[in-house]
């Protein structure tokens, strides 16, 4: 590259580690860079959960405007954040290879019990503003006090430390990745096939502009293909659904030798019934389209 990247990013904590994450992968290839911070709506607006915040791209347009009006070079995002439509002109030139994907269940030690599924008392409050987590933790435990909560990955472990919630549910990833101490709190990670991940949870995105070849070229010498290959089935599902933060829907795809297998839990709204399957296939089209005909059934 014959001039300094300028890497677009929210201005989190985790955001900011995964913009510094790319921007060692950049230099690596002898590529400098800078790192611009932008504010996005889901930044902006704390007092409610993303199933109550209307329209798409929360985390995501003002970056992607920014790329649009060539004021950064690539933005970098948490993969599972980004519309399956991406804005005209602009294209997904790179993913990082998969973080543990998983969710990180967090419960204050006073209200441990592990005689109970998920290993916390009757009736505890439970914190996340995610409609997908909501659906699947009432499955397990119908008895939990749902509660919203929103902030930054530190900002909601000191929530639960503070005793406004008995337990909270976070991306393992996230917490994994700012290595957060988690002294005095009892943490659980929910395997995959029981609770289901969102669509591309734990890899990153990089985006750049659909006409700029240099970077496009770059990027590609920096992508993962085996998370590429693995989250497009899960993407291309979340598309067919036409589905945002509001879809209660989880999809975790696999690949053993030359079989792929998909978990998923999806359901109508947060509060009605979930229904879970798991289907394999050797073709990840014909698996696509096999788990759109069962969630029809």
């Amino acid at each position: 590259m014959t001039s300094e990247i300028i890497i677009g990013t929210r201005g989190s904590e985790l955001a900011l580690w995964q913009a510094h994450h790319v921007q060692d992968l950049l230099q690596q290839k002898g590529v400098t860079s800078s790192i611009h911070i932008i504010k996005t709506k889901g930044d902006n607006i704390q007092h409610l959960g993303f199933d109550k915040m209307e329209g798409k791209g929360f985390f995501t347009k003002e970056i992607e405007d920014a790329l649009l009006k060539n004021e950064i070079d690539i933005a970098v995002h948490s993969h599972k954040d980004l519309e399956t439509d991406p804005p005209q002109g602009l294209v997904i030139g790179a993913v990082s290879p998969r973080a543990d994907a998983r969710e990180l269940l967090l419960v204050r030690h006073d209200y441990v019990d592990k005689s109970f599924p998920l290993h916390f008392k009757k009736n505890a409050i439970v914190g996340t503003s995610s409609a997908r987590r909501k659906v699947q933790l009432l499955h397990l435990r119908p008895d939990v006090e749902l509660a919203d909560i929103r902030g930054n990955v530190p900002t909601r472990i000191q929530k639960l430390r503070d005793g406004q919630y008995d337990a909270i549910l976070l991306a393992k990833a996230g917490v994994d990745r700012l290595e957060i101490n988690l002294d005095g709190l009892y943490h659980l990670a929910l395997p995959a096939a029981e609770f289901v991940p969102a669509p591309a949870q734990g890899v990153l995105a990089i985006q750049c502009r659909e006409n700029d070849n240099e970077i496009i070229a770059l990027l590609a010498s920096i992508s993962d293909k085996p998370a590429h290959e693995l989250i497009s089935i899960e993407r291309s599902v979340l598309n067919k659904l036409q589905g945002g933060c509001q879809l209660p829907f989880g999809i975790y795809a696999q690949r053993t030798n030359n079989e792929f297998k998909v978990f998923v839990a999806i359901a109508e709204s947060w509060n009605s019934p979930l229904k879970t399957f798991t289907l394999m296939h050797t073709d990840a089209q014909t698996l696509i389209e096999n788990v759109l005909e069962e969630i029809k059934k």
